[in-house]
């Protein structure tokens, strides 16, 4: 598949800067494979396609303060952005400022520094602090918004969805944003069950596909977890006929990177839980295995992400979608609207 297959043009005024009040006011673009049909609505509408019996798996991941400003020893400025970490004072991290190898950090009375003490890869350093920077990081550190919003935001909770909970994300999994307590409350209500899994979101999520055809792409290893209490209620659901529908992309790659084993009476395959690093790539021609439903924002071109949205919905409907929500002048992007996809 040519890397031109996930190109679109966006006119810049669409990229969403801030997020809707409240969150379950955004529009949603409701998308059935089966019909390739459409229907505009707003998410606070989700529950008409839901059915009792149906899971909802979301991503309970919390964003950490993982953009960090410092100076060098001489006073050159240095911005470091935390991506994974790697033991208790060494991170994966990005890092901005020519020869920056010894960093200073300090706010509010905390000072520490840190060591750039190899390259990671082509793009990323290993960086050790002086101490574990963790508990530091409502001091020193600073959300750590995609680069394509430019406008700070005023309650940095409206980055985190409302059920975040296991700290470790360098971005949002933004497809749970727009989800607010009543309206999971009425969700369950309805006899609709809700789980979690957990994916720590890298900033490579927003890398473009740099590679002539999607394939040839080596795609970022994310660390997540699928807890049995998770892949119990999947299972369940799965032989009850219900349907699993991922909250975001992040959600869907941890259900399609779990072990199934052979169910009885030939059903379909038990999900097994798990903790570890994935590196699942999805793209077209892709045999989903456990994901019935999808619940996803718009992705940027280029992207792994889009290209995962192609192996769920075919190319085609992805095309005449986008083309769609770009006419409607749907909102794009982390804060922007959502799509549903039956």
């Amino acid at each position: 598949m040519h890397i031109s297959e996930l190109d679109y043009e966006l006119p810049p005024e669409l990229i969403a800067q801030r997020p809707v009040e409240p969150r379950d006011a955004s529009r949603l673009l409701v998308c059935d494979r089966a019909t390739q049909t459409h229907q505009h609505r707003h998410f606070y509408d989700l529950p008409e396609f839901l059915r009792p019996g149906d899971l909802l798996v979301a991503n309970d991941t919390r964003v950490i303060n993982a953009r960090l400003r410092g100076h060098k020893p001489t006073g050159g400025k240095v911005e470091v952005l935390l991506l994974r970490k790697l033991d208790e004072v060494t991170w994966e991290a990005l890092v901005g400022g020519r020869n920056a190898h010894h960093i200073i950090f300090e706010n509010e009375g905390k000072q520490m520094s840190a060591e750039v003490i190899a390259r990671s890869n082509e793009s990323a350093f290993v960086v050790r602090f002086s101490e574990p920077i963790e508990p530091h990081l409502d001091v020193l550190g600073e959300t750590p918004l995609p680069p394509y919003i430019h406008e700070q935001i005023r309650d940095p909770a409206r980055y985190q969805t409302v059920y975040a909970r296991v700290a470790g994300s360098a971005a949002a999994p933004t497809a749970g944003l727009h989800f607010t307590p009543q309206l999971l409350e009425r969700i369950q209500a309805m006899g609709v069950r809700i789980a979690f899994v957990t994916l720590h979101v890298g900033l490579d999520t927003f890398k473009p596909i740099e590679e002539e055809t999607v394939e040839a792409h080596k795609i970022h290893a994310e660390w997540c977890a699928l807890p049995p209490a998770t892949a119990e209620a999947i299972n369940e659901t799965r032989a009850q006929g219900g349907r699993i529908i991922a909250v975001g992309t992040t959600s869907a790659r941890v259900l399609e990177s779990s072990s199934g084993t052979p169910a009885p009476a030939g059903g379909p395959p038990l999900v097994q839980p798990f903790s570890g690093f994935t590196s699942r790539y999805i793209t077209p021609g892709y045999e989903w295995k456990v994901v019935d439903a999808l619940i996803t924002n718009f992705h940027l071109p280029r992207s792994t992400l889009l290209a995962m949205i192609g192996a769920f919905m075919g190319m085609d409907f992805v095309r005449r979608t986008y083309a769609l929500a770009i006419r409607e002048r749907y909102r794009f992007y982390s804060f922007g609207d959502a799509m549903l996809i039956l």
